[in-house]
């Protein structure tokens, strides 16, 4: 009987050491299992991105972009706090098998989860693209390409396809009256092809039938309302007087007169450090001298502001045929009805001119 108490209690004993093993080790894989999960937790969610003085960050990944140039902008940016975690999340999500080219903006705080989510989403943030007083289609090229993905030879090339672009209305001289100097929302992966046809959006746009009836009225087609409203860009800066310059242009027109645009002089020289234009220059041959040839040059002599263009479709009506820089050089003009009134003005801008020893 002894022994077979004895015999329990050793049993006992081993259930209980067993029972407390097997507690002690359940007890470790949870305590295990917490901390793993903790880790994921901070892996995935904890804040990974850092961006200076907490402002929010534009982020350009190119198209063809893989998982190690995405890298190269983040890490080169100073953007991640640990690389690794980064990667290791991004391997989970899948991501270099799904990079997305874009804009994307980062913020502070971010954690691995949500940026892999907001590059992997291909969601980009579109960005403003501004051009103005452009002179010829090199110059928006070279604007419009720092600023979407699009390649400024890729943007020219396609400007001066004469197919592609009497496709669509225009000829080689004339494509410079499509673009309509603005700021405009684009993705920033838009390609040239891209661009140009949000552009010819943009000219539909703006030619109402509003618009349209007054060019009519005043014998001008709208791609000449951008011809002449390219002369009166480069005569004045003062939106105020554009539509009295205008208005002296499409006097001059009425009567068969030569324009006698100083502008298209400089364009047709295309010497652009010209500031006084001179008997020399009345000479160039070219279809853009006014002085040589009757009605609008061929094409715009800059892209024209819509300022402008507003300006010549609302041209005041009046009897001046002649103006002339102000005396003051003040940036406005004299204007005169007779030859006579407008050789007084062009003596006193003259005097001007000489005495700030200005010869050209």
């Amino acid at each position: 009987m002894a022994y077979y108490y004895s015999r329990k209690r050793i049993l006992d004993a081993k259930k209980k050491r067993i029972r407390s093993i097997i507690f002690t080790i359940f007890f470790v894989l949870i305590v295990v299992a917490m901390a793993g999960g903790y880790l994921l937790y901070r892996v995935l969610f904890h804040p990974n991105v850092w961006t200076p003085n907490d402002k929010e960050v534009s982020v350009f990944i190119p198209t063809g972009s893989d998982f190690e140039d995405v890298k190269h902008i983040l890490y080169t940016h100073g953007l991640i706090i640990h690389r690794n975690n980064f990667e290791w999340v991004a391997a989970k999500k899948s991501y270099p098998s799904n990079i997305k080219a874009g804009h994307y903006i980062l913020k502070n705080g971010l954690s691995n989860n949500d940026l892999i989510n907001i590059l992997r989403s291909g969601n980009q943030q579109p960005v403003k693209v501004i051009f103005n007083n452009l002179r010829n289609i090199e110059q928006l090229a070279g604007v419009v390409s720092k600023q979407i993905e699009a390649d400024s030879a890729a943007i020219v090339q396609l400007l001066q396809d004469a197919d592609f672009v009497n496709q669509i209305g225009f000829d080689k001289e004339t494509i410079m009256a499509l673009f309509l100097p603005n700021t405009y929302e684009f993705y920033w992966t838009t390609d040239a092809n891209g661009f140009v046809s949000r552009m010819l959006q943009e000219y539909h746009r703006f030619w109402t039938t509003s618009r349209k009836e007054k060019a009519v009225e005043k014998k001008l087609t709208p791609i000449e309302v951008s011809i002449l409203a390219s002369i009166v860009d480069r005569e004045t800066s003062k939106t105020d007087e554009m539509a009295r310059i205008a208005g002296v242009y499409l006097n001059r027109l009425k009567s068969g007169w030569y324009l006698q645009a100083d502008p298209t002089l400089i364009f047709a020289a295309n010497d652009y450090e010209i500031r006084r234009v001179l008997d020399v220059h009345k000479n160039i041959e070219s279809p853009y001298n006014t002085y040589k040839y009757t009605g609008l040059p061929p094409g715009p002599i800059g892209i024209p502001s819509i300022a402008a263009m507003n300006a010549v479709l609302n041209a005041e009506n009046h009897t001046y045929y002649f103006f002339c820089a102000h005396e003051d050089l003040n940036g406005y003009h004299s204007f005169a009805t007779t030859n006579a009134q407008h050789e007084q003005n062009a003596r006193k801008y003259r005097r001007a001119l000489d005495r700030l020893n200005i010869k050209k």
